[in-house]
């Protein structure tokens, strides 16, 4: 099957390197409308079976003009939810975006037991994003593709430790822009294989932030 992890549109706490991963969450900036209503085309050669959203609005209203364009209706998964920031929610410090994002890579690198500051283990994160992508790939069926609509250090995350062909350094130092996007191969038992990382917005350059904020979910904080 084919696996398709799309990071939502530009969010007002993007633009302010808030650390905003609990639910429902903000919705989307003129921008992220512009960014979401650019997925179709960007899509138009991928065969879409199935629409998978988190728990959280930017999710949701990302995926809308792919819902429509398709006519799938979105499935909602809670494991394709954010990393929690725990302690450092609502934070934008510099130092905290560290803490989030080497906490994140920490895990991705195989130390799973590691706490984000009053939220989740590796452990716990991987548990409930594998079966988010397992739930998927069973909805889809083999010959099938999941267009997932995800997060920023979560996609980021998952796929330097899941997907061979990306490695942790890479996705570590690498942005992922809004409505970025990876496309892997394969099934969660035999396991990923990189076919795209496409680090800019699914619109093109265009759609792109000019001056960005420190983004600590999309880009190393």
């Amino acid at each position: 099957m084919r696996l398709i992890l799309i990071r939502h549109g530009q969010t007002p706490s993007n633009i302010h390197g808030l650390l905003d991963t609990d639910a429902p969450g903000p919705g989307l900036t003129e921008l992220g409308v512009a960014q979401a209503e650019a997925v179709p085309e960007a899509l138009a050669q991928q065969a879409v079976d199935g629409i998978f959203v988190s728990t959280l609005v930017r999710t949701h209203l990302t995926a809308a003009p792919l819902v429509r364009a398709r006519g799938v209706e979105p499935v909602e998964l809670d494991g394709f939810r954010e990393v929690q920031a725990g302690d450092l929610e609502g934070t934008n410090t510099a130092q905290n975006q560290r803490t989030y994002i080497g906490t994140a890579f920490a895990w991705a690198r195989g130390d799973r037991e590691l706490a984000m500051p009053g939220g989740p283990t590796g452990a716990q994160f991987f548990a409930r994003y594998d079966d988010a992508a397992a739930r998927a790939a069973h909805a889809v069926g083999p010959e099938g593709t999941a267009a997932v609509f995800s997060h920023g250090a979560a996609i980021r995350c998952w796929s330097s430790a899941r997907i061979r062909g990306l490695d942790v350094a890479q996705m570590e130092d690498t942005p992922l822009a809004n409505t970025g996007y990876v496309i892997a191969e394969g099934d969660p038992r035999g396991g990923w294989e990189l076919v795209e990382f496409h680090n800019a917005p699914a619109g093109g350059d265009a759609l792109a932030v000019t001056t960005p904020a420190g983004d600590p979910t999309g880009a190393q904080g």
